[in-house]
């Protein structure tokens, strides 16, 4: 996919991420709190497709937009409907597995997403055994592989097992995609 692309479909979601984040500040963080995967809860489902766009602080998503850009974008320079495939399987899986599976809290940021982003890059190096994905996953693995520790239960603030699912949906997608 051409460069200009890329940089329209990232920097629109990440504008995207970005109005929600100020309308969320307006509100008092209103939209985090009732919008994110709630575990087992039927209101949580809604949190499943939201909380990608929703974050707790604006430090909070300052911190997912840099890996999001750098890695969705690496993504979507491949092809844009991979991209959107990957996004949705990611979404998808790893949100249903924190609501069934997360501990009682409310789960919401781009962070799963951008788990399950390094989880595709990594696993497509293995799976797709081309030169170009073996040397992307080499540089993810380079440049952000301290990630690895955010699947860890280190901070109760912190959603680890989005981090744990998202990481984990995006090795799937990674396989799905090899046997395409």
């Amino acid at each position: 996919m051409p460069m200009k692309t890329t940089v329209t479909w990232i920097g629109g979601l990440i504008a995207i991420m970005w109005a929600v984040e100020v309308l969320n500040l307006v509100t008092g963080y209103s939209l985090s709190r009732s919008g994110g995967i709630q575990p087992r809860t039927l209101v949580g489902l809604i949190g499943i497709p939201a909380s990608p766009f929703l974050h707790f602080s604006v430090f909070h998503l300052l911190m997912n937009t840099l890996p999001f850009a750098i890695l969705g974008g690496l993504i979507c320079l491949q092809d844009k409907k991979l991209f959107v495939e990957v996004s949705l399987i990611v979404i998808i899986v790893s949100g249903l597995a924190v609501w069934l599976l997360g501990r009682s809290a409310v789960h919401a940021g781009a962070s799963a997403l951008i788990f399950g982003y390094f989880g595709f890059l990594l696993a497509s190096g293995w799976y797709a055994k081309d030169l170009q994905s073996i040397l992307i996953a080499l540089g993810v693995a380079v440049f952000y592989g301290g990630m690895i520790f955010g699947i860890l239960p280190l901070r109760a603030y912190v959603s680890w097992e989005g981090h744990l699912s998202g990481l984990l949906a995006g090795i799937l997608a990674a396989k799905l995609n090899a046997r395409l």
